[in-house]
């Protein structure tokens, strides 16, 4: 029996059915069931018309995904490697700087509970930090911040 052969709409609303995706995702992703006669480019065209394809729900959907364990650089650079439009990376940034303080100190209560002892454990929970992508603002506010630790 031979196997069916899924349109490439099809395959791209199945596509955006699971999760929100960028143009250039989605266009990555169709590209390797694209046959001679397909044009990728005019169907992308018209789920974006339709409002199937939508970058700035796809932005919101990358920062609600990533904004509780990556600071602002990390997620600009994600969204940048998706090909997103200027405009929208800027308004994305905006909205980030807000509460950029207030996730590093989450994220880095989460992972490290109890203060730092000394010099070298307190550059490790800074090092942790950078490498999350949280601005050095948000590094110094997070480390100075108190620690809940519940005491016996």
């Amino acid at each position: 029996m031979a196997k069916l052969q899924i349109s490439l709409k099809a395959r791209a609303l199945r596509y955006l059915s699971m999760r929100e995706h960028s143009r250039m995702e989605l266009a990555r992703k169709l590209s390797r069931y694209a046959e001679e006669g397909d044009d990728i480019e005019a169907l992308l065209d018209m789920l974006e018309a339709a409002k199937y394809l939508s970058a700035e729900r796809f932005s919101d959907s990358l920062v609600h995904r990533r904004s509780a364990r990556f600071g602002n650089n990390r997620i600009i650079a994600e969204l940048q490697s998706h090909g997103l439009p200027a405009e929208e990376i800027g308004r994305v940034k905006g909205e980030l700087v807000e509460s950029e303080a207030e996730r590093a100190i989450d994220t880095l209560h989460r992972k490290f509970p109890a203060s730092p002892i000394d010099h070298a454990e307190r550059a490790k929970h800074a090092r942790f930090l950078q490498q999350r992508g949280f601005s050095s603002r948000a590094i110094q506010t997070a480390m100075r911040a108190p620690r809940d630790v519940d005491e016996f």
